[in-house]
C-alpha cells in the first residue's frame, strides 16, 4: 500500500527556513515522479516542485526558484523539500505526491498517491 508521510511543519517568522519530510511506504523511489505542492487558504492547489527519480530532473514553479529546494535520501525512502527566506505568502498546506511514470520531465507530473499534507505558517 503506498503511503506518503509529510512531517517538519510548523509556526515560523519571515525570513526563516523549514525543511519538510516526506517519507515513502509501499513502494521504492525509483521510476517515480516524487512533488510537493501547496494550498494556501482560498487558493487552488499549486505545484511548488516536483524530481523525477528516474533522471534526477527538477521542475521548480518559477516564483519559488531560489528559495525552495528539493532532495531525496533513497537510502530512507525520504525526499525533503527545504524552504529559505520563507514569506507569509508561502503559507499553506503541503502536500507530497508520487506519481509512478519514469519520464524526465516531472513538470508532466500528474499525482496518483497524496500525503495527508502539513500546515507552514509564516508570520510575525
Amino acid at each position: 500500500q503506498v503511503q506518503l508521510v509529510e512531517s517538519g511543519g510548523g509556526l515560523v517568522q519571515p525570513g526563516e527556513s523549514l525543511r519538510l519530510s516526506c517519507v515513502a511506504s509501499g513502494f521504492t523511489l525509483d521510476d517515480w515522479l516524487i512533488g510537493w505542492f501547496r494550498q494556501a487558504p482560498g487558493k487552488e492547489r499549486e505545484g511548488v516542485v516536483s524530481i523525477s527519480m528516474s533522471y534526477g530532473t527538477t521542475y521548480y514553479a518559477d516564483s519559488l526558484k531560489g528559495r525552495f529546494t528539493i532532495s531525496t535520501d533513497n537510502a530512507k525512502n525520504t525526499v525533503y523539500l527545504q524552504m529559505n527566506n520563507l514569506k507569509p505568502e508561502d503559507t499553506a498546506i503541503y502536500y507530497c505526491a508520487a506519481e509512478f511514470r519514469p519520464i524526465s520531465r516531472p513538470a508532466m507530473m500528474v499525482p496518483d498517491y497524496w500525503g495527508r499534507g502539513i500546515q507552514v505558517t509564516v508570520s510575525s
